[in-house]
């Protein structure tokens, strides 16, 4: 079937937000009179969220007294500073131009909450670019499970066939694959060292957006 569609993950995948996140946590450990850590320790674990990230920042258990405080700081945080140094990884941006002059539709499939999602889309000029951003809170599930792509799917009235999702988690691959979507997986986000991109069972793997170009290429010439 010929692709239609092409949605992404947003963090570590369309955007690179990390510099956003590792700002919070080392301006929260200065505030302390703490000594920063390695920004790629807070960078391996975005995709655990605000959670994982404010627990390798303050090595803290999550079950420890004062933890949820801290979260909440960090995500107070982030909610007035969380489109400040984000942006396009390079290469996304000659994607999405290809994307858009093939005539395809993209949009956003994420599980970043609408209040953090919605202004970062904003404050980038993408937000009148794409068809449509899912969050958790437009679903009553979020990746991996199914649901966020099915959403999206209908919204478009097009068939998970004709659609391609590109992620940098195993939750991404899975929720694709169940909602019947092509998928790809990409080695350039926020990958724990524990991870590897290659034992997701992804359609494609690519280490770099403009690769994605080859995966549009083949998929407008099939049918």
């Amino acid at each position: 079937m010929r692709l239609r569609a092409v949605l992404f993950d947003m963090d570590g995948t369309l955007l690179d937000t990390a510099p956003d996140f590792i700002a919070i946590c080392q301006a929260m450990l200065a505030d302390r009179g703490l000594p920063p850590i390695a920004d790629k320790l807070i960078r391996d674990e975005i995709s655990g969220g605000a959670r994982a990230m404010v627990a390798v920042t303050f090595m803290m258990d999550p079950e420890s007294p004062g933890f949820e405080e801290l979260r909440q700081e960090f995500l107070e945080r982030y909610l007035k500073a969380c489109a400040v140094h984000s942006k396009l990884f390079d290469g996304m941006g000659e994607l999405l131009e290809d994307i858009e002059k093939a005539r395809l539709v993209w949009g956003v499939v994420t599980n970043k909450p609408v209040r953090f999602a919605e202004p970062i889309m904003q404050q980038l000029g993408l937000a009148e670019r794409s068809a449509l951003l899912i969050c958790p809170d437009h679903v009553t599930r979020s990746k991996p499970d199914p649901e966020p792509l099915l959403l999206a799917c209908k919204m478009l009235d097009l068939d998970p066939a004709s659609v391609l999702f590109v992620g940098d988690d195993l939750r991404d691959i899975e929720s694709g694959r169940d909602a019947g979507t092509r998928t790809a997986a990409v080695r350039y986000g926020y990958i724990h060292p524990d991870d590897n991109p290659d034992h997701w069972g992804a359609d494609v793997v690519v280490d770099h957006p403009l690769e994605l170009r080859r995966v549009l290429d083949q998929a407008l010439c099939s049918c």
